[in-house]
């Protein structure tokens, strides 16, 4: 029996479950809101071409309207300054977009601080309970932030938002063996990292000058075991895009529970 065989069987079993920590994408998605002068991401919306009438009888479809980072979605390298000569989301390799996943959970703290800041002490409190950050995997940081999806003002809550501190962020992207950084925020960075002092945006700076990625607007981490997980994130190949709305699914081993 192949590996691929007993995935197969896994999953029909349901000793394997697929989780989805896509954010479902309508016209109510809330999305980032820049300062007046900065150039603004369009929200989601739609044109009915036909609904099985005049204009076509037997089919229905829209067109659609959205920015490349509306809803969950893809971060590339060359989103950021700092990694513009890297590539766009149409050059990730296919092997870097399923990997395995670890889970943190800082959602107790962020209840209690929306501007709360995952610390590189957070990360090795982790480690000495779970083990190493995956290689070639991703960090998944939970927050509770995902339960405000429904209501944009709560979700967005006036840019204060929990994130990564400056100096965790650089550590993430330089000197662990990580591919990204998940998030069920609006975007990587703390709601107010614009106006950090030593390096506004660490998250977009600092990974994305390594050459790694993002995930936002997340949700059903709390689904998710600390460790195990596999992450399987399908970006549009947009040719120069930036990145990309993206169906984000995890596959979770439940043989254990059995």
């Amino acid at each position: 029996m192949t590996v691929l065989t007993e995935l197969l069987n896994a999953l029909h079993d349901d000793f394997v479950e697929v989780v989805d920590l896509t954010t479902p994408l309508s016209e109510q998605t809330p999305i980032i809101e820049l300062p007046p002068e900065r150039g603004q991401p369009w929200a989601f919306s739609r044109e009915v071409i036909s609904d099985y009438d005049d204009a076509g009888p037997t089919v229905y479809w829209n067109n659609i309207r959205l920015s490349e980072h509306t809803g969950t979605h893809f971060d590339a390298p060359v989103h950021w300054l700092s990694g513009k000569q890297s590539h766009d989301v149409s050059q990730v390799p296919p092997a870097r977009l399923v990997g395995p996943a670890a889970v943190l959970d800082a959602s107790e703290q962020a209840a209690h601080d929306p501007d709360f800041l995952l610390r590189r002490d957070h990360v090795e409190k982790w480690q000495a309970e779970h083990g190493d950050l995956p290689e070639d995997g991703w960090l998944l940081y939970r927050t509770g932030w995902d339960a405000r999806q429904g209501d944009a003002r709560q979700f967005l809550n006036d840019k204060h938002t929990p994130g990564v501190a400056p100096d965790c962020a650089r550590w993430l992207a330089e000197e662990t063996p990580l591919i990204g950084l998940g998030v069920e925020t609006v975007g990587t960075d703390a709601g107010l990292a614009g106006e950090f002092e030593d390096r506004p945006y660490p998250c977009h700076w600092y990974l994305h000058g390594a050459g790694k990625y993002g995930l936002t607007q997340l949700r059903n981490l709390g689904q998710l075991p600390p460790t195990g997980a596999v992450l399987i994130a399908s970006p549009l190949p947009i040719v120069h895009g930036s990145g990309s709305p993206a169906r984000v699914l995890a596959l979770v081993d439940r043989g254990s529970d059995r």
